[in-house]
């Protein structure tokens, strides 16, 4: 998933540079530049019906739309290339690093590119059930803190310089490498991540000491099967004040 996630961000980066309205890099628009604005992701939603095999051929489908007041999205489809089935669908959200409303500018830049048509029909996929189920968790993080018990902590972890990107923060696929260091090998070795959202509060830097709690639970299978998948919610935050990093679910 951290190959295949880096792999669409340099498609969408390859995007805007081949529309003719790139400034400076990662992904900011001239007039962007010009203002001293860039985007970050804070949301990231993937769904996967089937994962290709090496030495497969796959046609990546990319497409930008507005997304609330003050963001835009990334929307991509990957279908297989001979038979044009879908195998993957995710969704990027961004928004303007300092919180700030999106110049005239900057809309008149990338409206044109705009297609008004989205891979995954909703902004809104999972929230209020990922609010329920961090809230749970929540309650087992604090009650474990209470307890000054470091065996219930899954995973403490702080940024490398190799995780950093150059505009020094952490590379957004580094945050899911920190979620599977938190799901049992088990259910590495003989399960698929079939979906994911992540939702990014704020930035981390390479000072900071992070820690990291997963909460799993067995649910039954929507293809009827005897294997059960397994529902994961995940919580990245600052190990000494607490304070959210990045929430996320995934479904395995």
């Amino acid at each position: 998933m951290n190959t295949f996630l880096a792999g669409l961000l340099r498609i969408a980066l390859n995007h805007v540079a081949s529309s003719g309205v790139g400034g400076n890099g990662f992904g900011a628009t001239t007039e962007m530049s010009l203002k001293k604005l860039i985007w970050v992701i804070t949301r990231v939603h993937v769904e996967v019906d089937k994962y290709s095999s090496w030495d497969d051929a796959v046609e990546i489908d990319n497409r930008v739309d507005a997304a609330r007041k003050n963001g835009m999205r990334h929307d991509w489809i990957i279908r297989d290339f001979y038979t044009h089935k879908i195998i993957t669908r995710a969704l990027e959200q961004q928004e303007t690093r300092r919180l700030c409303k999106i110049p005239d500018e900057v809309k008149k830049e990338v409206q044109p590119f705009y297609f008004n048509r989205t891979a995954i029909a909703t902004e809104d996929i999972d929230s209020e059930r990922l609010k329920r189920s961090l809230m749970n968790l929540q309650k087992i993080t604090d009650f474990a803190t209470k307890k000054c018990c470091p065996k219930n902590r899954d995973f403490v972890t702080k940024p490398r310089w190799s995780g950093m990107i150059a505009n020094q923060h952490v590379n957004n696929v580094k945050y899911i490498g920190w979620i599977s260091e938190n799901v049992p090998i088990n259910v590495l070795e003989d399960y698929n991540l079939k979906s994911m959202t992540l939702e990014y509060r704020r930035e981390c830097r390479q000072s900071n000491v992070l820690e990291s709690l997963t909460s799993m639970k067995a649910k039954i299978a929507e293809n009827n099967s005897a294997k059960e998948d397994f529902e994961c919610t995940h919580l990245l935050r600052m190990e000494d004040n607490n304070e959210e990093i990045f929430q996320a679910r995934s479904l395995w």
